[in-house]
């Protein structure tokens, strides 16, 4: 592989969502999302996993967090369905997930968005068939 001159190789990441409450979050994305949890350091850090190639890190958040929990826009995660989307709704609604606005339904696929405990807006989408990933 080559690699520019002067270019750092990276080879992992996260997508780090600073949190209000560790229990909380966690018990969120794991058993109402059912996402899988990776590791967890008491209540400061904690890593789910949704699927092979996108890790949640739920951080506490603190006075140098960069925004406060649920500050409308500062994280968005997009988490894709392998079900019906109405189907999955229907489920998490039955969770007592709460979701805003109606399914968008656009070129690459359809989307639904969702608060998490904090008031993070994420989103579920489902791929149009012609957009499926190789």
């Amino acid at each position: 592989m080559l690699v520019p001159k002067g270019a750092v190789m990276i080879d992992n990441g996260n997508a780090t969502l600073f949190v209000s409450d560790m229990d909380r979050a966690v018990e969120f994305y794991t058993q109402t999302l059912g996402l899988k949890l990776r590791r967890r350091f008491g209540n400061h850090w904690a890593e789910v996993e949704a699927g092979p190639d996108l890790v949640i890190g739920l951080h506490p958040a603190t006075e140098s967090s960069p925004a406060p929990p649920g500050t409308a826009g500062s994280v968005q995660i997009g988490l894709m369905v392998d079900e019906p989307l109405e189907e999955v709704i229907s489920k998490l609604r039955e969770q007592g997930v709460t979701f805003t606005g109606s399914v968008i339904d656009d070129e690459a696929g359809r989307f639904a968005y969702l608060s998490d405990p904090d008031g993070n807006t994420h989103y579920l989408w489902e791929n149009k068939p012609q957009h499926e990933p190789a």
